[in-house]
């Protein structure tokens, strides 16, 4: 399972009417519960005169992130907050919430038309979400003869490995960034170009 992952590149908005009902979803980022709850908030201040806000959020890793939950806010339970919640469990998207405010059109959808309802709703908002990636990191630092500078970061640009820090003492030292899962393609890599002469170290306590 990979430790990068999609996220929210910003918050949008995305209406449907059904029988009449007008269903306003905002899907955006959070990275924390207090996130999530700090945006249903904001979403009920904009919304004061729906009848329900209900809503679903996973504020971490898609498949791993224990912070995550849901609400039916009134409506018949289990007919909104989990079908929510479900649709955003199989996108593989992260720190990503969902907020749909109701405002009832007189006409009473039944169990299962409020869940088609909510749940096309959140895959409406997906589709037209904007997404970037979170990248996750180690952190690693590189020892070089001097001569090889050059060749160095050539090979890290080609890599698309960002170069944090450069030190020379007697030898030249690279603090850099390598993404999580690719850090063997480096070390073959840069045994191939230095002919053993470079080093790279990983510290122990990174997870």
């Amino acid at each position: 399972m990979s430790t990068s992952y999609d996220i929210p590149a910003k918050s949008i908005c995305v209406e449907q009417e059904v029988k009449r009902s007008r269903f306003i979803a905002d899907i955006g980022h959070v990275e924390s519960k207090g996130d999530a709850l700090a945006f249903i908030e904001q979403v009920k201040q904009r919304q004061p005169e729906a009848r329900h806000h209900c809503w679903a959020y996973i504020a971490g890793h898609p498949q791993t992130s224990i912070a995550r939950g849901s609400s039916d806010d009134g409506e018949p339970q289990g007919t909104a907050g989990k079908p929510m919640l479900n649709v955003l469990q199989h996108k593989g998207i992260g720190e990503i919430i969902v907020v749909i405010s109701r405002y009832f059109g007189g006409i009473k959808l039944g169990a299962g038309g409020l869940v088609r309802a909510y749940s096309s709703s959140v895959q409406q908002a997906v589709e037209a979400l904007p997404l970037t990636r979170r990248i996750a990191t180690r952190t690693a630092t590189l020892h070089l003869p001097f001569a090889l500078e050059s060749a160095v970061r050539r090979l890290l640009a080609g890599l698309h490995i960002e170069i944090k820090q450069t030190l020379y003492q007697h030898d030249v030292e690279m603090h850099i960034e390598v993404e999580v899962g690719k850090h063997s393609n480096l070390e073959t890599a840069l045994a191939d170009l230095s002919s053993g002469s470079a080093s790279i170290d990983f510290p122990e306590n990174q997870t």
